[in-house]
């Protein structure tokens, strides 16, 4: 996932946070604006020290982010998303985390009309 698709400064964070919606299951919760200017949509990612050591945070968001290129054709354009991880998220694996953030997904109703 290239850079230019990352939410990486607090401002951009707290504009999400505050004008966003979110919608939770127990592994992750995420958070998305709607804004239509954009032409991609973009990604911030959050997992607390309290999930585990730096290894551990690491995989996780690498499971996050390859779940997100690879779904990336049916997300639609012109959203931001922030996914926190919650506890459990530290031990699933690729197909359970996919299982878990397309539950988010449909529940979010991001993905593009066809």
């Amino acid at each position: 996932m290239k850079r230019k698709y990352r939410i990486k400064k607090n401002k951009d964070f707290q504009v999400v946070f505050k004008n966003g919606k979110s919608v939770a299951n127990r592994q992750f919760v995420l958070y998305f604006l709607q804004k239509p200017e954009e032409k991609e949509f973009r990604i911030g990612l959050s997992v607390s020290k309290k999930i585990g050591n730096a290894v551990t945070r690491n995989k996780v968001k690498r499971l996050i982010r390859q779940v997100f290129s690879e779904e990336k054709h049916r997300i639609a354009s012109g959203k931001e998303f922030i996914i926190i991880a919650r506890k459990p998220a530290a031990d699933m694996n690729y197909h359970e985390v996919k299982g878990s953030l397309n539950h988010l997904f449909r529940k979010a109703k991001i993905y593009q009309k066809k």
